[in-house]
């Protein structure tokens, strides 16, 4: 049977149940968002005269939690425009619309009784071939789904998103003993190219992969901080990005999941693992303590506004982050520490060398007391983790890759920790372990006996394998046709035709060129606009058919190297600074109007001159989790690289060629989207902006995308592409040129906008709306580019544009001066 998804519904409103249905909506999937009808009236009810009866009592919880998920940060909705593909209802007066949907996903209280109760509601008018799937996130799946129709459980599965669900990557598939082969076939391929999850396929037992490891090693660091005395500065200040991790670290991340949410996961998973050698932990004296003091005080973390840390407004009137005590559990003003072994840590670019080095220092007789400490807490817990995770293979997990993966994508991890233990050493982490009292799984040593020294097999330095404990040897990992990492093709001969420092030109095969970025931040200097010139001329000599622009970072690019350009203005070197945006610009002019055609793959940050990297490109074939803007404001220039150009031709032209159509709206937003550096929370707002337009494409799994992309350059190919004619842009005159600066002239008398803020401002309008340009008039490009690039070295020779360069490269923000 060929299973589609054409209609959803979600049981359960609350943040996980509507952040499904949100991401469900955005991907243009109709879906029915169902909660319970209020037993009882809420005082403001009572007062209008309303009865349990009324539709809007009766839909109160619902339309209270999609409230909730609309107004939610990071934004669990997509765009405004999939607001539209949610329709809410209750589950007495809407159940049977259930009958109407292809999947139907329960978010409900974790109780196995209701559960199973609803799910008996359920199978009474699913149609035959509607797959069903609850989201515990521990319960048994098959005791769950107990009693119900043969083709109920054929067709029944968990699906464990992990919160928020449009944003973290993993989702965990538990498959009911008697789930169909191609409903699991069906889900995995769906999860992974729809939804744009990481999958891992898990056994049905307590916690799954993720939260069962977590749990047990998060309690571990807590205990251990406890037991010896480090604080909660001390403790997030080591375990976030100095490890690879979100900055929350150790303790904010509980505040973020919720402190109640965590005490009754670590109640209820004692309960369900009385085999697990480790699960007192979960119990440890000093830790409950804590939690059940704080869940008695409503101490539940980022929901209450109290929690590890609380907000707090000190005597100059800013807003701080007081840390808990954790001994005498009041919140006390932070110290702020700076930390050696984090500054040194960071200092070592590659995370494996990173840790080995971190490990090393605590025996370091050079390293300083503080640095010890701290590294000691940092492989203690990293010790506890590596026996923890061998112990529990193949009891949760068959293999190690699913326990890495799940770690990585559940909890935003860089490296799993048998990918750390691999950097550290294998064989002689093991002793150390051993040495330390730490059990380990015996399999660990059968590996190595088998002449497998680490857990992953690898081959010029990439991964091509992991250790198979049926094989008891490597078993390689199977090629997948919708990924393409850059190593695997580095891994080729003689494909890197040209190199720097901050760019490559690198061969993709099919007669397809990469350009690949990989300078700090893939931050835009001479050194990429090299490559991208060199890519250019090869192609147009017949080397390449297509070219690709795309790379593995962090983020696609966070703009112009702003150090140099602050070094510039600095010295005064304004005809140094004409000349490169002079030649910016020509490069991407060159670009938008190449006879072969260019696909940019960007993603994350793609700010300022990374937006109009991608915006000169042929086409955009984009994750969906990309944030484009143009930022330039912030160091208070406006955008040089053909950016306001690009974005009047985008959303200004289209307005003005239809008859009688008012300038005014339409330069307001374009000039709202620069002037105050507005960043789209993903691709398709970006269309909304104006960033992608049609034709480009949303890529949801960002694994993907090279390959995607690399696939469209050859379809535009095959189609025979024929470059864009250039256009004539609009200038709308100094009669718009006055309602916009009189905008910036209400902002300022209101205190939204600074002096400087006004400065830039009115320079951005001045070149939005033609310079001096009377009358509204149709001029080419190369006009509003003159304009541009003469307003950006203007600003650049500003003393507070200056200010804000400097103040942008030590603080990472911008100041408003």
């Amino acid at each position: 049977m060929g299973y589609q998804i054409k209609r959803a519904a979600v049981i359960g409103s609350g943040t996980m149940g509507g952040g499904i249905a949100a991401l469900l909506a955005g991907l243009g999937i109709p879906t029915l968002l169902l909660d319970i009808v209020p037993s009882k009236l809420t005082p403001d009810e009572e007062e209008a005269g309303l009865t349990l009866e009324d539709k809007q009592v009766r839909n109160r919880i619902v339309q209270s939690g999609w409230k909730a998920v609309t107004r939610s940060r990071p934004p669990s909705v997509m765009s405004e425009a999939s607001k539209h593909f949610i329709t809410l209802g209750n589950l007495e007066d809407d159940f049977d619309k259930l009958a109407e949907v292809n999947w139907i996903v329960e978010v409900i209280v974790e109780n196995l009784e209701i559960k199973q109760g609803l799910f008996e509601r359920i199978d009474k008018v699913r149609r035959e071939d509607c797959i069903v799937s609850t989201n515990t996130s521990g319960l048994p799946v098959n005791a769950i789904a107990e009693g119900r129709s043969e083709s109920f459980q054929q067709h029944f599965l968990g699906t464990h998103f992990f919160n928020p669900p449009r944003w973290l990557k993993l989702l965990e598939i538990i498959p009911h003993e008697k789930t169909l082969p191609e409903v699991m076939d069906f889900m995995i391929r769906f999860g992974e190219e729809t939804l744009g999850k990481g999958v891992v396929i898990c056994k049905d037992t307590p916690n799954f992969i993720a939260n069962r490891f977590f749990s047990l090693t998060n309690s571990y660091s807590i205990s251990y901080a406890l037991d010896h005395g480090y604080t909660i500065e001390e403790v997030d200040g080591i375990t976030g990005v100095l490890l690879g991790r979100p900055k929350t670290g150790t303790f904010r991340l509980l505040d973020l999941v919720g402190i109640d949410v965590g005490a009754h996961v670590s109640s209820n998973l004692y309960e369900l693992i009385p085999h697990d050698e480790s699960r007192e932990i979960l119990r440890h004296e000093g830790a409950a303590k804590i939690f059940t003091t704080m869940v008695e005080r409503k101490w539940f973390g980022n929901k209450t506004k109290v929690g590890f840390s609380k907000p707090v407004t000190n005597e100059e009137g800013k807003r701080e982050f007081w840390p808990l005590n954790l001994q005498t559990l009041e919140h006390e003003p932070p110290k702020k520490p700076r930390f050696e072994i984090f500054s040194k840590g960071r200092d070592v670019e590659d995370l494996g060398e990173r840790y080995k080095w971190i490990v090393s220092q605590v025996d370091d007789e050079q390293a300083s007391e503080e640095t010890k400490k701290l590294a000691k807490y940092i492989w203690a817990t990293m010790a506890y983790a590596f026996g923890y995770a061998s112990r529990r293979i193949p009891e949760i997990a068959d293999d190690i890759v699913s326990l890495d993966r799940a770690v990585k994508w559940g909890f935003v991890h860089q490296m799993g920790p048998f990918e750390i233990w691999d950097a550290l050493g294998v064989e002689s982490t093991l002793q150390r372990l051993e040495s330390e009292g730490i059990t380990v799984g015996a399999w660990v040593k059968e590996m190595l006996e088998a002449g497998c020294p680490a857990f992953y097999q690898y081959k010029n330095g990439n991964v091509v394998g992991y250790y198979d404990l049926e094989k008891k040897g490597y078993q390689l990992f199977e090629p997948d046709p919708r990924i393409l990492p850059i190593a695997t093709i580095k891994a080729k001969e003689d494909v890197i035709l040209k190199r720097n420092a901050s760019a490559s030109l690198i061969d993709m095969g099919d007669r397809v060129g990469l350009i690949e970025f990989h300078s700090k931040a893939n931050a835009l200097d001479q050194d990429i606009f090299d490559i991208i010139a060199h890519a250019l001329d090869v192609t147009e000599e017949g080397m390449f058919d297509a070219l690709v622009i795309g790379n593995e970072g962090t983020h696609f690019s966070a703009g112009a190297n702003i150090f140099v350009m602050w070094m510039a203005a600095q010295q005064g070197l304004f005809d140094q600074i004409d000349q490169g945006v002079r030649e910016m610009q020509n490069t991407l002019l060159r670009m938008r109007y190449f006879p072969k055609p260019i696909v940019a793959a960007p993603f994350g940050m793609t700010l300022a001159g990374g937006a109009e990297i991608t915006m000169s490109c042929s086409k955009c074939v984009t994750a969906v989790e990309t944030f484009i803007g143009l930022v330039e404001v912030g160091i208070g220039v406006i955008p040089g690289g053909t950016g306001n150009k690009e974005m009047l031709r985008r959303v200004v032209n289209p307005v003005m060629r239809i008859n009688n159509a008012d300038p005014i709206s339409v330069l307001m937003k374009v000039f709202e989207t620069i002037a105050m550096a507005k960043v789209a929370t993903g691709a398709y707002e970006a269309f909304e902006y104006g960033f992608f337009q049609l034709g480009d494409r949303i890529i949801m799994n960002q694994d993907h995308l090279l390959a995607e992309a690399k696939r469209s350059a050859l379809a535009m190919v095959q189609e025979g592409y024929k470059p864009p004619q250039q256009e004539m842009i609009y200038a709308a005159g100094r009669d718009v040129l006055a309602a916009l600066r009189t905008a910036v002239w209400g902002l300022r008398q209101a205190g939204w906008a600074s002096e400087h803020d006004a400065v830039v401002s009115n320079k951005l309008a001045w070149v939005l709306c033609g310079g001096d340009i009377t009358e509204p008039t149709w001029v080419p490009e190369e006009y509003f580019l003159d304009l541009e690039r003469e307003a950006f070295v203007d600003l650049c020779k500003e003393e507070k544009t200056q200010e804000r360069m400097a103040f942008m490269l030590e603080h990472n923000r911008p100041l408003r001066n």
